[in-house]
């Protein structure tokens, strides 16, 4: 009787194992789609947690000339742009805020993003070494048609905030 028990038991635990990957692969599903969805919220919504949040930061709104200066990007191809900035060429603290108008875009936006990063390390490197090790540690993400980064020591905060404005 015994044996009869192990060889049922030894049965089950594929059939249980199944069940647990399956679970498992749903899990992983769900995540994917909650951080890859992007959000339905009015860019106006977002902007305004974000902008809330980098009251007090010492950076200050720049205009559609500045984003097209410093990131090749023009404000108005896109669906909604928040760019904040210092006003100190010593700084390299900066927030971007864009919800492309089309998938396609949001290609085009992370490029101009990494090659902005690129740029300023090498403008900083040698005499400001805070600056640049704000660079390496830039928060960017993409969630659906939003692109935000951030170059702060702040940034993990500002991630959030977007994050959680979503």
């Amino acid at each position: 009787m015994t044996e009869n028990n192990m060889q049922t038991k030894r049965t089950m635990v594929p059939q249980i194992m199944k069940y647990v990957s399956l679970a498992v692969i749903l899990a992983y599903i769900v995540v994917l789609m909650v951080y890859a969805s992007g959000s339905s919220k009015p860019f106006e919504e977002v902007e305004a947690s974000l902008s809330s949040a980098l009251d007090g930061s010492g950076l200050t709104e720049m205009d559609s000339q500045m984003l097209k200066r410093n990131f090749g990007l023009n404000s108005a191809d896109y669906a909604g742009v928040m760019y904040y900035a210092s006003e100190s060429s010593m700084s390299a603290e900066e927030v971007l805020l864009i919800r492309v108008s089309s998938d396609s875009q949001v290609q085009e936006v992370t490029d101009a993003v990494s090659e902005r990063i690129s740029s300023r390390k090498n403008a900083f490197d040698g005499y400001a070494p805070e600056q640049v090790k704000l660079l390496e540690d830039a928060q960017q993400s993409v969630r659906g048609r939003y692109v935000f980064f951030a170059v702060s020591p702040d940034a993990e905060e500002y991630r959030a905030v977007f994050d959680g404005s979503l």
